[in-house]
């Protein structure tokens, strides 16, 4: 991966980082999509900013956003920007919402920016390894599955039969936490937690996280234990090690 697309990945984190902190705990419209899900003036402004670089630099790519929709590319390269994973929590003044940013060649996910703008943290992976502001990172390992830790944003989000799998999996692990939207994926990424189960993704949720959990050492893939790509079916499982995540997959199919 070029030096030069690296540094403008972490690039278009900061100019999103700008956009959104004047409006963190301030009054601000919110609007609900069509999915009724929120969306505020700094979602739409911070995706604006981050595209508006792009079409600069790099006019023939791509971009996949959450807020403006697809503009076609070359079909070799595109972004795929999530300019604020957890609105829900922005909109509540909890610090731990991120900005998602990947670029990707061939539809496979190259360089992943995960940061979190009001904590200062960002963790960028790539196939050379994971770090954290500017540290590698690894995921931790030699933990059993009746020792993981286990996170998901919260299981209102299953469907029945969704959340009876998430269960499985709940009743074998030491500890289940709840509310962290993509931060649970750094925490994973940085050695802290185990395992992460979601559903009802989109890929502008997901294709950040590959390069980052992938990059620090760990697997991730949906919960038929195939790639998590552009048209994958929404849910998802992180693991920090190849045994966890077999067994994760195990619960998960019944």
């Amino acid at each position: 991966m070029s030096q030069e697309l690296l540094e403008f990945a972490e690039s278009l984190s900061e100019a999103s980082r700008k956009v959104i902190k004047p409006f963190f705990r301030s009054n601000l419209g919110v609007i609900d999509k069509a999915d009724d899900s929120p969306v505020t003036v700094a979602d739409r402004n911070a995706e604006a900013a981050m595209r508006d670089l792009i079409e600069k630099h790099y006019p023939d790519h791509g971009i996949f956003g959450e807020e403006h929709g697809i503009k076609e590319g070359d079909g070799k390269h595109m972004w795929v920007l999530d300019p604020i994973d957890g609105t829900r929590s922005f909109i509540c003044g909890a610090p731990w919402f991120g900005t998602l940013i990947a670029y990707l060649e061939d539809n496979k996910p190259q360089i992943g920016v995960l940061d979190v703008p009001m904590m200062q943290e960002r963790w960028v992976g790539t196939a050379e390894g994971t770090k954290y502001n500017g540290e590698f990172c690894r995921v931790r390992t030699g933990v059993v599955l009746e020792e993981a830790s286990l996170f998901t944003t919260d299981e209102g989000l299953f469907s029945d039969d969704q959340r009876a799998a998430f269960g499985r999996v709940k009743s074998k692990v030491k500890c289940t936490r709840f509310g962290t939207d993509c931060y649970a994926y750094a925490l994973l990424a940085s050695g802290h937690i185990d395992l992460v189960i979601e559903a009802g993704l989109q890929a502008y949720d997901a294709m950040a996280l590959v390069p980052v959990i992938e990059g620090a050492g760990g697997i991730v893939t949906g919960w038929d234990g195939e790639p998590v790509t552009l048209d994958w079916d929404g849910r998802l499982v992180a693991a920090a090690t190849p045994e966890l995540h077999e067994q994760a997959l195990a619960l998960l199919a019944g």
